[in-house]
């Protein structure tokens, strides 16, 4: 039982401490999604990587579909993830706002299945919001 073992020790925690941050990270402050389709082109062209902050208009658990906390709601501009009725994750423009619900829009209207075929989007059905496109 050397210094080696007490060591090894230290790092397996660390690793694991770090894995567990990244994963508590991962689930409930940000993701990365890579954007299929092309229903927002230009803003948002396939391939793309987007960084989501699940945080921007509140809380809720994983799996949740509805908020624990809630201090925004998303406004006209924002780019959104959210699922759709169909249960599929959509990314597309907040066009309209009416109290916690939202006409969600593709930028490429001729491509995009949105609010104009399912209709207002429920904040309750947001992931989170597009920070950054890479």
């Amino acid at each position: 039982m050397g210094k080696g073992t007490v060591s090894g020790g230290k790092t397996g925690k660390a690793i694991i401490g770090a894995f567990i941050t990244a994963l508590l990270i991962k689930i409930f402050l940000f993701d990365f999604m890579i954007a299929e389709g092309h229903s927002m082109v230009p803003a948002i062209k396939p391939g793309k990587a987007l960084l989501v902050f699940k945080l921007a208009y509140g809380f809720k658990f994983p799996g949740s579909g509805t908020y624990l906390l809630q201090w925004a709601s998303p406004e006209q501009g924002d780019i959104v993830v959210f699922y759709t009725p169909l249960g599929e994750i959509a990314v597309k423009r907040c066009s309209e706002v009416w109290g916690r619900d939202f006409y969600a829009l593709g930028d490429n209207s001729l491509q995009s299945y949105d609010s104009r075929s399912y209709g207002p989007v429920s904040a309750d059905a947001v992931i989170g919001k597009v920070l950054g496109i890479k």
